[in-house]
């Protein structure tokens, strides 16, 4: 049965779906001996070869990795980092698979990040149509007001456009600071930030709690466990 090169690629490990694409374009793929660079290319597992730097991909023997990991303050998500600054793959050791982060979460910001080698959930947890929540409790400068509140959960605009909907919870407040609980549906990049300063309550700290139904708990700063089947099959019902 013929499916999408990038889609195969995905679920093979090599990358996410949207870094297979830039491979294909690149010229890194080979299919049956001929270089592929068209994005809409077709193949079948079953009868084509598929070559990535000349070694031969194949689904079936690819053992799929996820990973919960509690990134700390001071790290990046990103594979590659080209200041030197310390990534989240530091702090992975012992896995024989590829693995990158699902989605990103900047570089002040600590808490909850997916590492997989399924290239598949990563597209589908971080494609915009999916609308999969994700928890943030963040210290704000101030403590926001109904009329705040108000706008927050309409959606506010940034980078000139408006957010979607997203959803703000008081949880203590302080002479100075307040304590909020935050749910967003999209991953624009530092939305959560973007967002408070546009009620005039800028983030003073914030972790992410939550992917989904997928909790932090417990699990203590820089340290990461392997999901259980469970929350693996929650993630693929999504």
């Amino acid at each position: 049965m013929e499916e999408r090169l990038q889609k195969f690629l995905a679920e093979a490990g090599v990358a996410s779906r949207r870094k297979a694409e830039e491979l294909i374009a690149e010229g890194k793929i080979k299919v049956n001996g001929k270089v592929i660079t068209e994005l809409g290319t077709k193949i079948d597992p079953q009868k084509d070869e598929v070559l990535y730097l000349d070694k031969i991909i194949s689904k079936k023997e690819v053992e799929m990795i996820y990973i919960m990991l509690h990134k700390p303050e001071g790290y990046v998500t990103t594979a590659k980092e080209q200041f030197g600054r310390p990534g989240v793959m530091d702090l992975v050791s012992g896995i024989a698979a590829r693995i990158f982060p699902v989605g990103r979460l900047d570089y002040e910001t600590s808490g909850l990040v997916l590492l997989t080698n399924d290239g598949d959930l990563t597209y589908k947890l971080t494609h915009p149509k999916h609308d999969v929540d994700k928890t943030y409790i963040a210290k704000l400068y101030g403590t926001p007001d109904d009329m705040d509140l108000q706008m927050f959960r309409r959606g506010v605009f940034i980078d000139g456009r408006q957010t979607k909907p997203a959803k703000m919870q008081i949880l203590e407040k302080g002479e100075r600071q307040s304590t909020v609980e935050i749910i967003i549906h999209e991953g624009r990049n530092r939305q959560v930030r973007k967002m408070c300063e546009a009620i005039k309550h800028p983030v003073a700290q914030l972790k992410r709690v939550g992917t989904g139904e997928l909790t932090l708990g417990d699990l203590p700063k820089g340290k990461y466990r392997h999901l259980t089947p469970a929350e693996v099959k929650y993630l693929k019902s999504l």
